[in-house]
């Protein structure tokens, strides 16, 4: 580790904490615990898993909901006598709209 730390070499120093920094959170160990293990401070790891993940570049993934499909749609209420509604969903086709009135109205 001496090596790596004193080496004018950046990228290799970097690369080694990137590493140590994926061995603790696949370990399933403490910070305390696997530091202890490797003669580390916990102190180190933790600065350089902050420098590292201000390094990281930030990324937006376009997400597409369904709330549309989740929530119910309003319908429309039309009162036809003082005993009768007809509830008309939203997105009815226009045709079967205009049947259904008609009938409505013949019978009236």
């Amino acid at each position: 580790m001496k090596a790596l730390v004193g080496s004018s070499n950046g990228t290799s120093r970097i690369e080694y904490w990137r590493d140590l920094i994926r061995q603790q959170a696949a370990s399933g160990q403490s910070v305390a615990a696997f530091c202890a293990a490797r003669g580390l401070t916990e102190q180190l790891l933790y600065y350089w898993r902050k420098r590292l993940n201000a390094e990281a570049p930030v990324s937006f993934a376009l997400v597409r909901t369904t709330a549309e499909a989740e929530r119910p749609l309003p319908e429309m209420v039309l009162d036809v006598s003082a005993d009768r509604r007809l509830r008309i969903p939203q997105g009815v086709d226009a045709a079967t709209l205009r049947t259904v009135l008609t009938v409505l109205r013949e019978q009236a």
